[in-house]
């Protein structure tokens, strides 16, 4: 203690907060405790984070540095509080001083959260001058990362440059005792942005007497499909009920099976579409509101081209005040017109096909005027496009990414709007600056400097020019907003993905190859906590990833940790007949697998009659023996493939895993406990061929593929345990980690999750990041962090 405090003399203190810090209330919280204390001084905003200088009696400065942390707003994040003593200075009062921008900043940027519940009442009061405001936020909601265009976070650098507030606004954004107290999208009727209805030419059109909102929802409960600009990008929005409207919108999307989302206005509707767990309602009520996947209820009131064939349904509740308002009047409308009808929005991204998302006014009026026949816009501009996250829990028990145990644990499935840009620590710091390139499907991009990693947004596949683009400008918008210049930059081993070529091409920066597996297990490593000193078993099943004998893996048992791997077990490797054509014809793959199961060719199995010409099917065998064109392969995803299509599942696919989605629906549908086909082990290998023959078999006796695919996932899970726990033991490990894009399964997840926790492992899976693609990114950077430390 100071002996200006032992004498009970004023003493003051300089206090850096780092963390989430900005934007979200936390400036006029300090002025509030500080107000409590009985504290002179003052806070402000910088690059860094919030600076305070507070000074007072010593009992008291004690406190308020206490209260920093235990007491932060509730979208605050506080990582660190740092003190320094100050000589005192004997100033009055306590200010709040103007955001200072000097050196490199290194601030928090938040992400968009969820309209909160005092907003919310304002919207619907009728004598609230924000009453039906599709844009009303305060400190504690509303857009954050995708309006942003620099730190520190202040109005200027942000897309609501160009609203002058009106007198109340203002009012409200300079006291420091109101909620909305430098909210930076802060606005209303008078002063900020509005709505406008287009028709699909892109002219206006005049509602009449019934609000824009209003007017859109009508349009849609007649049977209408509308583009909506919402915070991040564009839906397109139709009746999920109306079959007629549901399957124009597939047909004009082009998007032949891939499931809907779908958006409904409460808890109440949601429970009457799926069946949801108390960590589902969590989710969908959190503030960060991603679409959650559950099993939907029997007999759910949607039309059939929600989700042909899908065992779930994903739902999100509204997270903006526009979608509020929509979802609202829809439901008054039907209500209106027919009781106890269902009012559910299909709310799918503004796209076709895998095309990026439209997020600028123009682009959507292009792109989407095929497919919508009105448009919804606003004139606050999105500077940076977020898809929907998507989320699923599972019930493995086992330690959360926290520490405690939990029966089910949340597994991310698209990580996007709500979650980004918010950082995960890296266990091993990175000594250089760094960029991590991602892969070539699902594409995210990661920036990290010291502890802290930045995984972006979902990009998408690479394989799109407008998908490449995005993800160019993605990185150099990160790099800006961060302050990273990588000086080090990771990137996949794969020589043709347009992600690594983007790497190679960087100058006067060191490149790290990371193997695509290596990275899936890192990631689940590291977005855990664990050093680069602890291994791990991990059962990565994927579709493919270059392997490090030139080969495409895809069904691998890895030993390892951060800073390298043994291949330790792996599927039976084949040839893929055609290479990337057996993706989007799984048919290929059976016909391979039949034949390596009998040593010979087997005949077009009877659920392919009809459906893959004899002529073709016989091909394969010929496809298969020429290396050039058909790579080997120990896909575990084309092995789900190859018994999907034996079934006459998804003979072709319109995207990849579409095949595996439908056997595990299929699964989904047979009896519990109808036992299980039997995959041998010859050394390290992984052989499917006795399950390959005895789902032959029992296809040819007419079993039903729902009894085959429960059979198939049971055999693999079996396996899969047995062989994870055997190199376990083997190698002294006590972790096993469960990664790939073939664990989104949650069939295989769970079961095989629940084994491993049995058999006395600690079973970690992705939760903070996707097990697909998605989190190879981080992997990479946690790889090259810890091989550089």
């Amino acid at each position: 203690m100071s002996a200006a405090a032992t004498r009970g003399l004023p003493v003051r203190t300089r206090v850096r907060v780092q963390g989430t810090v900005q934007g979200v209330g936390y400036r006029p919280f300090v002025f509030r405790i500080a107000g409590e204390e009985g504290l002179a001084g003052y806070v402000l905003n910088d690059e860094h984070g919030v600076l305070v200088e507070v000074e007072g009696a010593a009992s008291a400065v004690r406190r308020f540095v206490e209260r920093l942390r235990d007491d932060a707003p509730p979208l605050a994040a506080v990582d660190r509080v740092t003190c320094e003593p100050m000589a005192p200075a004997g100033e009055p009062g306590f200010r709040i001083l103007a955001s200072e921008r000097a050196g490199a900043p290194d601030a928090l940027v938040t992400p968009d959260t969820a309209t909160c519940a005092d907003c919310l009442a304002e919207l619907l009061d009728p004598n609230d001058r924000r009453h039906r405001y599709p844009f009303i936020n305060c400190t504690n909601c509303g857009p954050r990362f995708t309006i942003v265009r620099g730190v520190p976070y202040d109005r200027p650098l942000t897309t609501m440059a160009g609203f002058r507030m009106c007198a109340e606004c203002r009012r409200e954004y300079e006291d420091p005792r109101d909620r909305r107290f430098h909210a930076q999208p802060n606005a209303c009727p008078r002063c900020g942005p509005t709505v406008a209805a287009l028709d699909a030419g892109g002219s206006p059109v005049s509602t009449g007497a019934v609000d824009t909102i209003g007017w859109v929802a009508s349009r849609l409960a007649q049977g209408a499909i509308a583009a909506v600009k919402g915070i991040g990008g564009f839906h397109l929005v139709c009746d999920a009920a109306d079959e007629s409207a549901v399957s124009a919108l597939r047909s004009r999307k082009h998007r032949e099976a891939r499931p809907f989302a779908l958006m409904v206005g409460d808890m109440e509707a949601a429970r009457g579409l799926v069946s949801y767990g108390a960590g589902d309602e969590r989710l969908l009520c959190g503030i960060r509101r991603p679409i959650v996947l559950a099993l939907r209820v029997p007999d759910a009131p949607v039309a059939p081209s929600v989700a042909p064939a899908a065992p779930e349904l994903g739902v999100m509740l509204p997270y903006t005040p526009l979608h509020h308002l929509l979802t609202r009047d829809f439901a008054a409308i039907l209500r209106a017109r027919h009781p106890g009808h269902p009012a559910a929005l299909v709310m799918t991204s503004g796209n076709v096909s895998d095309e990026p998302i439209a997020f600028r006014d123009a682009d959507a009026l292009d792109r989407l005027r095929a497919i919508a026949d009105l448009f919804l816009l606003h004139d606050r501009e999105i500077e940076t496009r977020t898809d929907d996250s998507v989320i699923r829990t599972v019930p493995i028990a086992g330690p959360h990414s926290d520490g405690e145990v939990q029966a089910t644990r949340p597994l991310l499935l698209r990580r996007s709007r709500g979650y980004v840009p918010g950082h995960l620590e890296l266990p091993v710091a990175a000594a250089r600056p760094l960029l991590a390139c991602g892969a070539q499907q699902k594409n995210t991009f990661c920036v990290a400097k010291g502890s802290r990693a930045w995984v972006s947004h979902h990009i998408g596949d690479l394989d799109h020019y407008a998908t490449l683009a995005a993800f160019r400008e993605g990185i150099a918008h990160f790099e800006r907003l961060f302050a990273v210049s990588p000086q080090v930059v990771a990137h996949d081993q794969h020589p043709d993905y347009l992600a690594t070529s983007y790497a190679l091409d960087r100058p006067d920066v060191e490149h790290v190859a990371v193997q695509h597996h290596h990275a899936h297990l890192a990631a689940c490593l590291a977005e855990h906590g664990v050093g680069a000193e602890t291994r791990a078993v991990a059962a990565i099943f994927d579709g493919t990833g270059y392997g490090s004998d030139g080969t495409v893996w895809g069904g691998e048992l890895l030993v390892g940790g951060l800073t390298g791997f043994v291949r330790a077990g792996w599927l039976r490797p084949l040839r893929m007949p055609g290479a990337a054509a057996a993706i989007r014809q799984p048919w290929r793959m059976a016909a391979a697998w039949l034949a390596e199961a009998y040593g010979e060719p087997r005949a077009l199995p009877a659920a392919l009659v009809g459906r893959v010409d004899p002529g073709r099917w016989a091909a394969m065998t010929q496809v298969a023996a020429s290396a050039s064109v058909s790579p080997l392969t120990s896909s575990m995803g084309r092995l789900f493939d190859a018994v999907a299509a034996m079934c006459g599942l998804g003979a072709e696919v319109s995207y990849e895993g579409q095949a595996a989605v439908e056997l595990e629906a299929a699964a989904w549908t047979a009896p519990r406990h109808v036992g299980e086909y039997w995959f041998d082990r010859q050394g390290p290998v992984l052989d499917p061929r006795p399950a390959v023959r005895q789902a032959s078999i029992e296809l040819e006796r007419g079993v039903s593929p729902d009894l085959i695919a429960a059979r198939f996932h049971a055999g693999l899970a079996r396996v899969t345990v047995a062989l994870s726990t055997e190199l376990a033991q083997s190698h002294n490990v006590e972790i096993a980690v469960l990664s790939g894009g073939v664990f989104q399964n949650r069939l295989l997840l769970e079961t095989v999750g629940r084994g491993l926790h049995r058999a006395g492992l600690r079973v970690m899976i992705p939760e903070r990041l996707p097990p697909n693609d998605g989190g190879i990114s981080f992997g990479q950077a946690a790889v090259a962090a810890a091989i550089s430390a």
